[in-house]
C-alpha cells in the first residue's frame, strides 16, 4: 500500500493524482447535464426586470451592495424558516450577473421584496441606524439626493438583450411577449418606449416618497421590492421542484 507520505514527497506523483482528482470531480459535475434537458426550473411569474427595476439593479451593484447581502436562500431548515423557500435558477434567469452568493455580513436579500414598506426601505438606506439600531450598515443620502441617469437605459436594455433577456426590440419580439408574460408586461418590456415605460412606473409607484422626481432612491427601492416577488411558491408542492434537481 502506498504511504501518503511518499505521495507528498514526490511532485510528479502529487500532480498527475491531483489532476485525477480534479478530472473526476468535474466529470461529475458535466457528465449529468448531458442527460438533462433543462436546468431551469419550470414556473411561471418570472419575468425579466422592468426599465426602472433594472436600473435600480445597476445602482445595487454599483454601490457594492452584493459584498454583504447575498441572494440566494439555500435548502436548509433554518433559511427557509428565517427566509422562505428556497432559491431557483429560474429567478435568476435573467440576471447578468446574478447575485447568488453565501457572503452574508447582512440578511440574505432573495425574499426581501414587499417585506417592508418603501418607506423603511428609504429610511433604511438613508440612515440604517435608525431603524436596525444594531446595524453596520454604511449610510447612502446620495441615492435620495441624485436624480436618477436613466437616458441610455434603452441602450442598457438592448446589451441585455444581446445575452439572452427577451426585452423586445420588433413586432414579432412583442408579440411573443405577451404570449408569454401578458400585455401588461410585455409593454414594459418594450424597449422602444423604455425612458416612458420607466417614468410611469416611478410615478405610478413613488418609491422615494418625492412626487416629481426621479431619484436613484427610487429606482432602487423598486427593485428591492420586486426581489422574491414572482414566483408563487403556494402554487407548487415541494415535491414539484425535485425534479430539477
Amino acid at each position: 500500500m502506498m504511504k501518503h507520505e511518499s505521495i507528498e514527497t514526490n511532485a510528479g506523483l502529487l500532480l498527475v493524482l491531483t489532476m485525477l482528482a480534479i478530472s473526476i470531480g468535474g466529470l461529475v459535475e458535466i457528465v449529468p447535464l448531458f442527460y438533462i434537458d433543462e436546468t431551469i426550473e419550470k414556473v411561471e411569474g418570472v419575468r425579466p426586470y422592468t426599465p426602472l427595476e433594472q436600473r435600480g439593479r445597476d445602482i445595487y451593484v454599483r454601490e457594492g451592495c452584493y459584498t454583504c447581502h447575498s441572494q440566494m436562500v439555500r435548502p436548509f431548515r433554518d433559511e427557509d424558516l428565517r427566509y422562505g423557500h428556497y432559491s431557483l435558477a429560474a429567478e435568476s434567469q435573467y440576471d447578468h450577473p446574478f447575485q447568488w452568493g453565501s457572503k452574508r455580513t447582512g440578511p440574505d436579500l432573495a425574499r426581501v421584496g414587499g417585506k417592508y414598506s418603501n418607506e423603511w426601505h428609504v429610511q433604511h438606506l438613508v440612515a440604517p441606524r435608525s431603524v436596525v439600531p444594531e446595524s453596520i450598515m454604511p449610510n447612502y443620502p446620495w441615492l435620495l439626493e441624485n436624480d436618477l441617469a436613466y437616458s441610455d437605459i434603452a441602450n442598457r436594455m438592448r446589451a441585455l438583450k444581446a445575452v439572452g433577456v427577451p426585452y423586445s426590440l420588433t413586432d414579432d419580439e412583442y408579440q411573443a411577449n405577451v404570449e408569454k408574460f401578458g400585455e401588461d408586461v410585455a409593454r414594459l418590456l418594450d424597449i422602444n418606449n423604455a425612458e416612458a415605460n420607466l417614468l410611469a412606473q416611478a410615478q405610478a409607484g413613488n418609491y422615494d416618497g418625492i412626487p416629481g422626481r426621479v431619484t436613484e432612491m427610487e429606482a432602487l427601492v423598486a427593485y428591492l421590492q420586486v426581489l422574491g416577488t414572482m414566483v408563487d411558491f403556494s402554487r407548487y408542492d415541494e415535491d414539484y421542484f425535485v425534479q430539477f434537481r
